[in-house]
């Protein structure tokens, strides 16, 4: 299936606990281990480990009040990619784990749900979108900036509990962000 072609069906929706663990599975093969380096979201040469989170840790995220966690499904195909929402008491979206599945990268699914995380974001009142990123990840952070997310100035230490990698490089975070 031409993924591309195929991503004009993909719904953007509400995830449900019934989605945990294959949004654990796109989530980790996109961020952590060899088979992560297929695709340009990968954080294996930065980070050495096999995962990036667990089921455990998601469904304690799903079971905030203030997260949501979005899914990109395809009708014959399924879950196809997910990210992770949530509403801080600044009135803006945190934004994580934007995660597309390495056969789906490059077809537009990534965009369609930063737009929906916007969308969201705007139905919860907040002002603006924001999100952490490694900046030596050139080409992620090439995207964000195409996509209207910019430097805020501010950097924030590289906190990872060492379940999910351990620096494989002095690393620290960049904030973006996006005003709504």
């Amino acid at each position: 299936m031409d993924s591309k072609k195929a991503s004009e069906n993909i719904a953007i929706g509400k995830a449900t606990p019934a989605d945990v663990p294959q949004m654990v599975d796109i989530i980790n093969s996109v961020y952590r281990g060899e088979h992560s380096k297929q695709g340009w979201t990968t954080e294996a040469d930065l980070i050495a480990g096999e995962i990036r989170t667990d089921e455990a840790d998601i469904a304690q995220l799903m079971a905030q009040p203030t997260t949501t966690f979005l899914t990109a499904k395809h009708p014959e195909v399924g879950l196809v990619g997910t990210v992770f929402l949530s509403k801080k008491d600044n009135g803006k979206l945190y934004l994580g784990m934007l995660s597309v599945h390495l056969d789906w990268q490059a077809a537009g699914i990534g965009r369609k749900m930063l737009r929906a995380a916007e969308e969201l974001a705007l139905a919860l009142g907040c002002t603006a979108v924001f999100m952490q990123v490694i900046p030596m990840r050139d080409e992620l952070m090439a995207w964000y900036y195409r996509n209207g997310y910019q430097p805020t100035g501010e950097r924030k230490p590289f906190d990872c509990d060492p379940r999910f990698g351990v620096p494989r490089v002095p690393l620290e975070f960049v904030i973006l962000e996006k005003v709504l």
